[in-house]
């Protein structure tokens, strides 16, 4: 190169999947049978009336143009009242949703909204590792704050310095949380938003997988009393729909929240194929019924991945939230790498290690159920061979 990359870029690695994933594509491309159980990746498909919804609009001349920054109303209506029939939550579609080209695009985006250069972001450890490259991208300080399994995944606060506390302008939060599982609760979310009130910290809760293998009715932080003046909602169409490549996602809130956010992205992006925010809009229509059907698949694959977890010796927690199964590796290994390497190159099965989240993951395993039955039936048979 003739010039020199950012220096901001010196505290940013590939992606973990990026480089291992190559890995495993030359296993595969040398005649190895790899099972790739690391990917949060849905194979379910959509529901027919969304692909219709997209085929429809695609095919009609005029709607291949650029869109709004802020997408069409009706899918604004769509997303508000999805959140009201789903969490119960009252949102103005005009004022407090705005439609995102994914969360991941979010994640960026608020950090670029909120944060100047040498400020302060709590980050979970272990969490999501995407948070941390974007508060990176974005000139600010991530510091990271623990969450510990014999809490609940719930965050430690005496992890962080009362010196960091009082300096930072924004916390990240992911209820139900990725990758360790944990739901939330009323107790968790009523400490998070105490602490906020204390320190003035606008909170970020990055919502996902609420919709995977809840048990009782999905969450959402904005249900809180009080949560509209502290808290902004990331949510996605990804995962809970099956459409992580349509890249659908959401950002909730209160409006001066949503503005701040808007001009970012306005400058960035030129909006949502309108083809895709009209099959939004039919996949947020959706019954009950549908991801009924979708949890059963789901859990069905929970059962066989809990009995890879069980063959492994690794001890999981019941009631798990999400497309993933964590569970902690047995003491006998120095370190997680130690287990999942044998794994990949003894069994030709690809397992994600904890560590990729944070140091508070580094002795967890975790296993993705996004790869059918037969998959993970071949994974356990392979893993149980190797006697661990």
């Amino acid at each position: 190169m003739i010039i020199s990359p950012a220096s901001k870029l010196d505290y940013i690695q590939e992606y973990y999947f990026s480089r291992k994933l190559r890995e495993v594509r030359q296993m595969i491309a040398e005649g190895k049978p790899v099972i790739n159980l690391g990917i949060g990746n849905p194979d379910q498909a959509p529901a027919p009336e969304v692909v219709a919804a997209l085929q429809h609009s695609a095919a009609q001349p005029g709607n291949h143009g650029y869109q709004s920054y802020n997408g069409i109303p009706a899918l604004r209506k769509a997303m508000a009242d999805w959140y009201k029939e789903t969490y119960d939550v009252e949102l103005d579609p005009e004022k407090e949703v705005l439609p995102l080209l994914g969360s991941k695009e979010g994640v960026t985006h608020i950090h670029n909204a909120f944060l100047n250069p040498g400020d302060k972001v709590l980050i979970p450890n272990p969490g999501y590792p995407t948070y941390e490259a974007a508060a990176r991208l974005a000139g600010a300080i991530p510091v990271t704050y623990d969450l510990d399994e014999q809490r609940g995944w719930a965050p430690d606060w005496s992890s962080v310095s009362e010196e960091d506390l009082q300096a930072a302008k924004l916390i990240w939060v992911n209820y139900p949380h990725m990758p360790t599982g944990a739901a939330g609760s009323k107790e968790i979310f009523e400490d998070m938003l105490a602490k906020a009130r204390q320190y003035r910290l606008l909170i970020v809760n990055d919502n996902p997988y609420s919709l995977i293998l809840p048990e009782g009715r999905p969450v959402s932080l904005l249900q809180a009393e009080g949560a509209r003046e502290l808290v902004i909602e990331l949510n996605s169409l990804s995962k809970s729909h099956n459409l992580a490549g349509a890249r659908v996602g959401m950002v909730l809130g209160a409006p001066e929240y949503i503005d701040t956010i808007l001009k970012v992205k306005s400058n960035v992006d030129s909006g949502m194929y309108l083809p895709v925010q009209e099959a939004a809009v039919a996949a947020l229509k959706l019954p009950a019924s549908w991801h009924d059907e979708r949890n059963a698949v789901y859990a069905s694959r929970r059962t066989l991945a809990q009995a890879i977890m069980e063959a492994m010796n690794c001890v999981y927690q019941e009631g798990q939230v999400g497309m993933f199964l964590w569970a902690r590796i047995p003491d006998s290994y120095t370190d997680v790498e130690q287990l999942t390497e044998k794994v990949l190159h003894e069994a030709n099965v690809f397992l994600t290690p904890g560590f990729i989240f944070g140091s508070k993951g580094a002795r967890y395993v975790r296993i993705s159920l996004c790869c059918n039955n037969a998959m993970l039936e071949e994974a356990l048979k392979r893993i149980k061979a190797l006697a661990l």
